[in-house]
């Protein structure tokens, strides 16, 4: 029988190696060219293989134009996405109309089968892998169509397929992510997949070669590559979709005709909306325990739309279609081999997964001060104090305000001297109405040509909370240059120990620009997805704003990760230490370089609950370090919510309380007794469980894992798990189960199979897996130790500097066989690259039981 031991000891933390593991390579690969009515036996290398009987069958050129139409609804694609069409309209496209009044959902304008496209020619072997020429023989009905494209099957480790479709004849903007992701090439071991290709109209098919399962079908409609509107549909494994972020929604996502828009805006969370970040990448579950993951690499605007086939068409309004397709074949691995093309995340320092305290409305330095004070005094442990825009003078950056934050530099150094941090916020716009010579950051901008220019040549101005402003193109190597500058002498000033970039979508008050935004394809594209607004520049700059990369249309929604890279880079060459960055846009790899917080979220139960699928959707994302406002930003919170989120908050990877400027107070000290005993109890067990929090971000940071992870990463085959997110883990071993219900005093669970034990008291619960009753008073949060693991937790303290200093224990859940382990990573919790030049301890635990005792 297992047992849960709290074991007091004082670890002599030894060195050690961990392993990375990676992912192996590929150069075998498997490609059969499938035309309708082939052979049925393809030479492949030189070896014959019989076609699967369970595959797709490509249809028959001689069939009927009503047999072509003959279809079930739910596998209709969709020939009216770009403009309402008429019956007559519709057909003159080729394309079928049979109108279903009493069915939402379906299209009443779709594809035929083998609707006229692309015609694939030969694939020839490259120096990357493989290539082939797909041409139109007459044009789509798109403006501006391409009529020639390329088709490159780049060689990438066995668990990865990536093919490029791109313009041969005219460069087209290509997304660049930032330097410093280890490039892996194939090696000699078998590839997981096998692909075949239909030669006309083109669309390939990936298969698990395992068990020859479907992993995508792109034959089901037709291509569509235009100058501002690039088309592709695939059918998906199974319904049990996730990610394709920043969306509200469930960690699963909803099939049935939903549409979703990438395209990063300032925009509260809510259902059917794009917000803050864009993240073209989705898991699928394939019920059978495997799992595998695709990556459009895209910058534009890109709309989704997901159907009960179960199928995807996505539709992006330029660049080219650059697709990585990774096999897994597990839920994790595929995470990894995600992280293996956009980069592993940034190793956080170690004072900033504790608690942060932060309002708009914190407006002098005594205000502030008496928040940290008011902490400490009332025992809450508080790391990190913030101040929104409140320290800024005239709400421009890089200044503070003479009169309400004179002493600024003197109340940092206090904090500091108490082991505490600051961290205050930096918006991307720069003030350009200060008279000339009063406003370096701006003076010294112009005359360093750093900022995104209108269509005309001319700055750009928008307007955001200083009035007008000019917006840095981080882009631009100079720009990066001057950030750091005006980062570095502000910090010369006030030694803040990170900075939270906000409004970087990049967000603007005015559509476009103060002058407006020239009329033109870019800015009236013929294509617009779904976006809040209607336009693409709506609460943004113009699209057709000047950088040094390309147009603003094509690098709206990486404004973000450029600046986030900026900032991370200028914040390690001032300070010399790891950076903190928080940002609210994102884009894939913002991971590397800052965490993001899930934004304006308001203080109400439901966004209490949406709350965890965020998080596990930046888990998968490559973002760890990653958390909600709690107690909500928006609106006032109850005692009761403020403690439930406070709890779930605990076991955020980022921590953080942050209200709005109307609202009523929300820091723990302002509820009653009850309220703040519970709130100082989460607060203590996040502090004990900082050393395992710390390690499992090393081991995000070393290899890819995740730390706050979905049930179905870990349990992988347990149906139950596929969709629950109302309760996650940390790692492997510790499964949280917060209230998230107004009035609750208990919960109905998930526990897989196995021994579970409650961290508070020991208590076992023996689980076949199944959902159980258990109790959660106010006081309350439930979390249980998975058993055969041991956590690391160390005496909390009021700040990391304290507790850091504290004697280390371990928690020991013994499994059924009577073992445990664990591990633990330790460093100074700031310095630069610890991993890499071997400055750290690494400790490995292993507990088994011999008679009454464990050794």
């Amino acid at each position: 029988m297992g047992l849960l031991f709290g074991v007091t000891t004082a670890v002599v933390l030894a060195f050690a190696l961990s392993t990375c593991f990676y992912i192996n390579h590929l150069s075998d690969r498997e490609t059969k060219l499938v035309s309708p009515g082939q052979a049925k036996l393809h030479e492949i290398h030189g070896r014959l293989v019989d076609d699967n009987p369970d595959k797709p069958s490509f249809p028959q050129r001689n069939t009927s134009m009503a047999s072509k139409c003959t279809m079930a609804p739910a596998s209709r694609f969709d020939c009216a996405r770009d403009r309402a069409l008429s019956r007559r309209q519709c057909e003159e496209r080729g394309c079928c109309y049979a109108p279903l009044p009493n069915s939402a959902g379906p299209p009443w304008c779709f594809y035929p089968s083998l609707y006229p496209g692309y015609q694939m020619g030969p694939l020839t072997p490259t120096m990357q892998g493989q290539a082939a020429t797909l041409t139109r023989a007459k044009p789509s009905y798109l403006p501006r169509d391409i009529s020639t494209l390329s088709l490159e099957v780049t060689e990438e480790p066995a668990g990865c397929l990536h093919l490029t479709l791109k313009d041969p004849s005219s460069r087209r903007y290509e997304v660049e992510l930032p330097a410093g992701v280890p490039q892996s090439r194939a090696d000699g071991d078998d590839a997981l997949y096998t692909t075949e290709y239909q030669s006309d109209p083109f669309g390939f098919i990936v298969r698990r070669k395992s068990n020859g399962k479907v992993i995508m079908n792109t034959t089901v409609a037709p291509l569509l590559f235009a100058d501002q509107y690039l088309q592709l549909s695939t059918t998906l494994a199974s319904s049990l979709v996730s990610g394709l972020g920043e969306h509200y929604t469930s960690l699963l996502l909803d099939l049935n005709w939903t549409s979703l828009t990438l395209w990063n805006r300032d925009m509260a969370p809510h259902a059917d909306a794009n917000l803050y970040g864009s993240h073209p990448f989705f898991l699928v579950q394939e019920e059978d325990g495997l799992a595998h993951g695709v990556f459009l690499l895209n910058s534009n605007a890109i709309e989704m739309m997901l159907q009960p086939t179960p199928a995807l068409t996505w539709v992006s309004t330029g660049g080219i279609l650059d697709l990585y397709i990774l096999l897994g074949p597990d839920p994790e691995s595929v995470v990894r081999q995600y992280l293996e093309v956009i980069g592993y995340p940034m190793m956080p320092p170690y004072w900033s997964l504790g608690f942060h305290l932060c309002r708009w409305g914190y407006k002098t330095t005594d205000t502030t001060r008496k928040v940290a004070q008011h902490m400490h005094d009332a025992n809450f442990p508080l790391d990190v104090q913030w101040n929104d825009l409140d320290y800024a003078d005239k709400r421009r950056i890089f200044t503070f305000d003479p009169r309400r934050f004179g002493d600024l530099p003197e109340m940092v150094e206090e904090l500091h001297e108490g082991g505490m941090k600051y961290i205050l916020i930096l918006d991307p716009g720069i003030s350009s109405t200060s008279p000339p010579g009063t406003y370096p950051p701006f003076d010294d901008g112009l005359k360093r040509d750093v900022f995104i220019k209108n269509a005309t040549g001319h700055i750009l101005i928008g307007k955001v909370w200083p009035g007008p402003t000019a917006f840095p193109d981080f882009t631009n190597p100079e720009t990066r240059k001057w950030w750091e500058d005006c980062i570095r002498d502000f910090h010369s000033k006030v030694p803040v120990d990170g900075l939270w970039i906000d409004m970087n979508e990049p967000a603007s008050f005015v559509q476009g620009s103060v002058e407006g935004c020239p009329d033109s394809d870019l800015e009236n594209p013929p294509y617009t997805p779904r976006v809040v607004g209607g336009r693409l520049n709506s609460g943004t700059l113009c699209m057709s704003a000047q950088q040094r990369l390309s147009t603003h249309y094509n690098l709206h929604n990486m404004y973000g990760l450029t600046e986030a890279y900026a900032t991370n880079r200028a914040l390690v060459k001032i300070r010399g230490k790891r950076p903190f960055v928080l940002s609210r846009s994102s884009f894939p790899g913002i991971g590397r370089f800052s965490g993001v917080w899930t934004g304006d979220v308001r203080s109400d139960w439901e966004q209490l609950r949406y709350s965890i699928p965020a998080v596990l959707q930046f888990s998968l994302f490559g973002v760890p370090l990653v958390g909600a406002d709690i107690c909500g930003f928006g609106g006032n919170t109850t005692e009761e919510l403020c403690v439930r989120w406070m709890q779930l908050g605990a076991f955020y990877p980022f921590m953080r309380n942050h209200n709005d400027l109307p609202n009523a107070p929300q820091e723990p000290y302002v509820f009653g007794q009850k309220a703040q005993a519970a709130m100082r109890s989460a607060l203590n067990l996040r502090y004990s469980l900082l050393p395992f929090l710390y390690t499992l971000f090393h081991h995000a940071h070393t290899s890819a894992d995740t730390v706050a992870r979905p049930l179905f990463m870990e349990f992988p085959s347990d149906p139950n798990c596929q969709s629950i997110d109302r309760q996650f883990l940390w790692g492997s071993s510790l499964l949280i189960s917060p209230v998230l219900e107004q009035g609750a005093v208990g919960l109905a669970a998930y526990l897989p199979l196995g021994t579970w034990y409650n961290l508070h008291n020991g208590q076992p619960v023996y689980s076949k897996g199944q959902y159980m009753l258990l109790p959660a008073p106010l006081d309350t949060i439930n979390v249980h130790v998975r058993e055969g693991h041991v956590i690391p937790q160390q005496d909390p303290a009021l700040t990391t500097t304290a507790s850091r200093r504290n004697p280390f224990f371990l928690t020991v859940a013994l499994s059924a066989g009577g073992w445990a382990w664990g591990d633990m990573f330790w460093d100074d919790g700031e310095s630069l690259d610890t991993y890499k030049t071997g400055n750290y301890c690494y400790v490995t635990f292993v507990a088994a039981q011999v008679g009454n005792s464990v050794r």
